[in-house]
C-alpha cells in the first residue's frame, strides 16, 4: 500500500537538489580559495594571488548551482574562465575541479555525440594550464589531467546510460502493469458476460412465459418461475464464487473447495436442462472417449456452449439445437448448431454479426488463450453454427499460458 508524502516532506524533497548544488558550489569555492591561499610558493612559480584570482575562482565555481539546467552552457562557461585564469598563470589546480565537474554534468545529462566534444574541449583546456606545472612535472601532470579527463567522461557517461536504463525499465513496468490492468477488465468483462448474459436470457424467455400464462395455465406459469428462481440463483452463485476467486491473494485453493463446482463439460447436462426449460430443445451428441480436460480447457468449452446456446434463445427460439462433443486423442471439438426455426426472416443474420458482440469475442478470447480456434456463421443446411477447436496437452506438457491461466 502506497501512502502519500506529507505536504512539507514533499517541499523539503523538491528543494533538496538545489540545495546540495549550491553546497557543492559553494564548498568548492571555499576549498579552492583557501588551497590558492595556503599554498606555498617558494620560487616564484606562479602569478601573485590578487582579488582578479578570487573573482576568477567564483566565475568559474559559483555558477555550477545552474549545471543541471545548462550543462552545455555551464561548461563553456568554466572553460572560459578557467582558460583566463591559466593564462594569467595563477596556480592552476584548484581551477582544475571546476572543469572537470562541469565535464561530468555534461556527460551525465547530454548525449554521447555532446559530451565526447565536450571532453575534448575541457581536455585542451586543462592541458594548457599544465604548462604552469613545476619544472619536471610538466608530463606527469598532462597525464594526470588526461586520465581525469577521461575518467570523468566515462563516470557521467554511464551515469546516463544508467539513468536511461532505469527509465526504460520503469516505462516497461508501467506499461507491463497497465497490460495486466486491461487485460484482467477483459477477463472480469469476459466473465460477467458469459454468467449474467446466459441466465438473464433464460429468466427473461421464463418471465414472458410465465406472464403469458398466468391466467390460462398456472402450473407452466408456475413451473416457470421455478427456473427464473433457479436462474438467478445459479447466477449469483457463479458472481459469488467469481467475485471470492477475484478477492483471494496468494494460493487458490482447489476450486470446488469453497466456491462449488466448477463449471464444464461435466455439468452440460444442467446447462442443456436449463436451456430446454427456455423453450430451445437441444440435444447432446458425445463422440470418443470423454476424458478429464484440464480446467482452463474445459471451462472455455462449456462457456462457448453456453454462449452459443444463449444466443438461439435470444435470436431463434424454439429452435431445434445439436451440442455435438468430439473427444479426439490431442484435440476436443464442440459445435452447437440450431435448424433456424422459431426466426422471422428479418431475424436472420447475413453473416457472423448475430454473434459478433461480446459473446463471440469472448468466445475467441478464450480459445486464443488455449491455442484453439473458434468459428461462427451460417450453417450450409440453414440456420447458424458455432464450432471450437482447441488442442488438449498430454499429462506433463501443458504450456506455459494454459497454466498461468489456470492459476489466476
Amino acid at each position: 500500500m502506497q501512502f502519500s508524502a506529507h505536504p512539507a516532506v514533499a517541499r523539503i524533497r523538491a528543494v533538496l537538489p538545489a540545495v546540495g548544488e549550491t553546497v557543492w558550489a559553494g564548498g568548492s569555492m571555499w576549498m579552492s580559495s583557501t588551497l590558492l591561499h595556503n599554498w606555498p610558493d617558494p620560487h616564484g612559480y606562479w602569478r601573485d594571488t590578487d582579488a582578479l584570482a578570487y573573482a576568477l575562482l567564483a566565475a568559474i565555481y559559483l555558477p555550477l548551482v545552474l549545471r543541471r539546467r545548462y550543462p552545455v552552457a555551464l561548461l563553456v562557461n568554466t572553460g572560459l574562465w578557467a582558460g583566463v585564469y591559466f593564462t594569467l598563470g595563477y596556480y592552476h589546480v584548484v581551477a582544475a575541479c571546476g572543469v572537470l565537474t562541469a565535464l561530468y554534468t555534461v556527460a551525465s545529462w547530454c548525449p554521447r555525440r555532446v559530451s565526447a566534444k565536450s571532453a575534448a574541449g575541457a581536455l585542451a583546456v586543462l592541458l594548457w594550464g599544465t604548462r604552469l606545472a613545476e619544472p619536471g612535472v610538466v608530463p606527469m601532470s598532462m597525464a594526470f589531467v588526461t586520465v581525469a579527463t577521461v575518467v570523468c567522461w566515462v563516470a557521467g557517461d554511464g551515469s546516463r546510460r544508467l539513468r536511461e536504463l532505469t527509465r526504460q525499465l520503469r516505462l516497461e513496468q508501467e506499461e507491463k502493469a497497465r497490460r495486466a490492468v486491461v487485460e484482467e477488465r477483459i477477463r472480469i468483462a469476459r466473465e460477467l458476460h458469459d454468467v449474467i448474459a446466459h441466465h438473464v436470457s433464460v429468466i427473461s424467455v421464463q418471465n414472458g412465459l410465465a406472464s403469458y400464462v398466468l391466467a390460462s395455465d398456472l402450473p407452466t406459469a408456475r413451473k416457470a418461475l421455478d427456473t427464473v428462481g433457479d436462474s438467478a440463483r445459479e447466477a449469483l452463485a457463479e458472481m459469488r464464487r467469481m467475485l471470492l476467486v477475484l478477492r483471494e491473494e496468494g494460493p487458490q485453493p482447489a476450486p470446488e473447495e469453497h466456491h462449488g463446482p466448477v463449471a464444464g463439460l461435466g455439468r452440460l447436462d444442467e446447462l442443456v436442462k436449463r436451456v430446454g426449460e427456455a423453450g430451445v430443445p437441444v440435444r447432446v451428441r458425445v463422440t470418443g472417449t470423454p476424458y478429464d480436460l484440464p480446467p482452463g480447457i474445459d471451462l472455455c468449452a462449456y462457456r462457448v456452449v453456453q454462449e452459443a446456446l444463449t444466443n438461439v434463445i435470444k435470436h431463434a427460439p424454439g429452435a431445434h439445437t445439436t451440442v455435438r462433443v468430439d473427444y479426439g486423442a490431442d484435440e476436443v471439438r464442440v459445435r452447437v448448431d440450431d435448424d433456424g426455426r422459431g426466426r422471422t426472416p428479418a431475424q436472420v443474420p447475413a453473416g457472423p454479426g448475430r454473434t459478433a458482440g461480446q459473446g463471440l469475442i469472448g468466445m475467441r478470447e478464450r480459445a486464443t488463450i488455449y491455442h484453439g480456434t473458434v468459428t461462427a456463421g451460417l450453417a450450409p443446411e440453414g440456420g447458424f453454427e458455432v464450432s471450437l477447436r482447441i488442442p488438449v496437452p498430454r499429462p506433463g506438457e501443458e504450456d506455459a499460458d494454459a497454466v498461468r491461466t489456470r492459476r489466476r
